[in-house]
């Protein structure tokens, strides 16, 4: 089966000519001669059986098969031209990694540390990005994602971080004259819920032992940083993994009333570190596993240390 992969010098063409609009400007950029990038274009043309330019009056425009084929070609000559940059710039020594990282976890889990990470391995810089696909990385320039979930994702390995150890929160003064002492002294309170864990609280209850109480009424939440200000403001009562909200339960902005007597609950989600199967041992995607995965062991030895 025939490949289609034009040669680079082609396509250099082909791209400057168009944002010229004229050979010879094109040619002088290129450090050619006018022979040499007509040829060149030509034989893009041939290969491709489809013209590229037309001509109208000695102007050159390109044409619609080449207006449709010319944002493809440009993207992906300054894919090239960055990854050649950032390959030249840091060797086998670390270089640039696109992160996405869900956005509480990365305020106050991945950011907090990343002096460290810095620190042991200067040639490595993390770039955040933000979007709406990552839970797919086709198509995605993204060398990993740190995922919410249970872990199962078919394009990826996953390493699981922090975030199933949950701590029941409640607002920094009991309100409304209403106790918290023991674990079924929730049906007293309004349960706040996080739209990606709604088991949550039924599970919880099923661990305690309680069984009476009706779990489904509260507002919902679109993320742990919501549910965690909402505790705050003493809109009610929250489940949150224990690794998001350390600082404001030692800060005093919030309680956990039942660290003492509640049964331990972990959900079956939790953040994981998620690689592409064909980009797992990258040198820089390797440290920066490595890192992740070492913070995590100190963080949980941490947490179960009296």
């Amino acid at each position: 089966m025939r490949k289609l992969y034009p040669a680079m010098s082609w396509l250099r063409s082909f791209v400057v000519t168009a944002r010229h609009g004229s050979i010879s400007r094109a040619a002088v950029e290129l450090h050619l001669t006018q022979g040499a990038v007509s040829k060149q274009i030509m034989e893009l043309e041939h290969s491709l059986g489809v013209a590229l330019f037309t001509r109208e009056r000695k102007r050159l425009f390109v044409s619609a098969a080449g207006q449709r084929y010319l944002p493809a070609v440009q993207a992906a000559l300054a894919q090239i031209e960055s990854a050649t940059l950032e390959l030249m710039a840091h060797g086998h020594q670390g270089g640039a990694l696109h992160v996405y990282c869900v956005p509480t976890f990365a305020a106050k889990w991945v950011i907090p540390r990343m002096a460290g990470l810095y620190a042991l391995h200067p040639a490595i810089t993390v770039d955040f990005v933000h979007t709406s696909r990552a839970q797919d990385f086709n198509g995605l320039e993204l060398d990993c994602a740190v995922r919410y979930g249970n872990g199962d994702w078919k394009d990826a390995s996953s390493d699981y971080l922090a975030g199933r150890e949950v701590v029941l929160i409640a607002p920094p003064e009991p309100y409304q004259g209403k106790a918290l002492r023991r674990a079924a002294d929730i049906a007293k309170h309004t349960l706040l819920h996080h739209f990606q864990v709604p088991d949550a609280w039924p599970q919880w209850c099923l661990a305690q032992g309680l069984s009476a109480i009706s779990t489904q009424q509260g507002p919902v939440l679109d993320n742990y940083n919501s549910v965690i200000r909402a505790v705050m403001a003493g809109l009610g009562v929250a489940l949150v993994p224990a690794c998001l909200v350390r600082e404001e339960i030692e800060a005093g902005l919030v309680r956990a009333p039942l660290s003492a007597v509640a049964v331990p609950y972990q959900m079956a989600s939790g953040y994981f570190l998620c690689c592409p199967l064909g980009r797992m041992h990258t040198p820089g995607l390797t440290l920066f596993r490595q890192w992740l995965l070492d913070e995590a062991r100190a963080d949980s030895a941490a947490a179960l240390a009296p």
